[in-house]
């Protein structure tokens, strides 16, 4: 693992830095690069502008490990009124949430409780539901509770899962005889070698392997990446086989190659861009600046040219 991205992960959990950094303007201002905003009319904007570039969406609450059982029960309020806002103004997106946010820490009948909330609302209005993966600590909490959401919700709750765990290419297996829809990424958490490829090139390798299985047998996977060689060879290896667009789409992230987004989107390819938006942007902010180099020179560039 290279040295910036350990030290901006290690910088996600810091509560010394978070203080000085939640609390200075000129930061707050760079995190507008990969955050839609503060409130949830300024999620619903940046989600309108990417509609209208055919673009679909996720959108996302910032926030985790909740304290409290009222903090779990607000957050699952925020997460019903989000979905009420998106049917209101007809927009092409669904929903993203971490189950701790949901109060998972203080007990799994309460984060059951919760998200069944938010996904009867989704399932009313036909809308769907992923529940974002978080550190290697939660995997299998995590997929114990979409096991047993989607015994309830079926296909109006997805899951994630991430290519740098050796666990994975299991999980992808259990997801397709579950026929769950999963939504592939490489991951973004500090992981120790014991239960994660240390290694680049493994995590694309895994990865790339994932992905085969989803496409092939998977239930409308969504392939998030934002890596031009995986991407080609996604395009390839269903060209190969004979799958059609339909069956599944491509994932980025919000202020994360905008160029490749709108291109996939003309070359006939189904792109879901995941939002993220609320006061708690902190810890999703450095894992954006751990995964590419580039965000940071990024946005320097752009501070030192205002």
């Amino acid at each position: 693992m290279g040295l910036m991205r350990k030290t901006f992960l290690s910088l996600a959990d810091n509560n010394s830095v978070y203080k000085f950094v939640v609390g200075n303007e000129i930061t707050r201002q760079m995190t507008r690069r990969f955050v839609a905003g503060e409130r949830l009319s300024e999620a619903l904007e940046a989600m309108k502008v990417l509609n209208e570039k055919g673009i679909k969406g996720s959108l996302d609450l910032l926030g985790e490990n909740v304290h409290s059982q009222d903090e779990a029960r607000k957050a699952g309020a925020e997460y019903e009124e989000i979905l009420d806002r998106i049917k209101e103004a007809g927009l092409d997106t669904n929903a993203s949430l971490k189950l701790t946010q949901m109060g998972l820490d203080l007990g799994e009948d309460l984060c059951y409780e919760v998200t069944a909330g938010v996904l009867r609302k989704a399932r009313e209005y036909g809308n769907f539901v992923r529940l974002d993966m978080e550190g290697s600590t939660y995997t299998q909490r995590t997929l114990d509770m979409f096991k047993r959401l989607h015994a309830e919700f079926g296909n109006t709750v997805g899951i994630v899962l991430q290519a740098y765990l050796y666990r994975t290419e299991q999980d992808v297996e259990d997801m397709i005889k579950l026929g769950a829809r999963v939504r592939l990424c490489k991951g973004a958490y500090l992981e120790p070698a014991g239960v994660a490829y240390p290694e680049k090139k493994d995590v694309d390798g895994n990865y790339v392997k994932c992905m085969e299985r989803l496409l092939k047998d998977g239930y409308y996977p969504g392939l998030a990446t934002h890596d031009e060689a995986i991407i080609d060879h996604a395009k390839a290896y269903v060209a190969k086989e004979g799958i059609g667009r339909e069956r599944f789409e491509f994932q980025m992230l919000y202020g994360i190659r905008n160029d490749l987004q709108r291109k996939l989107v003309e070359d006939g390819y189904n792109m879901r861009c995941y939002v993220p938006f609320g006061t708690q942007w902190y810890p999703y902010f450095m894992r954006r600046l751990a995964e590419r180099p580039a965000n940071v020179w990024f946005i320097l560039h752009n501070s030192l040219k205002k």
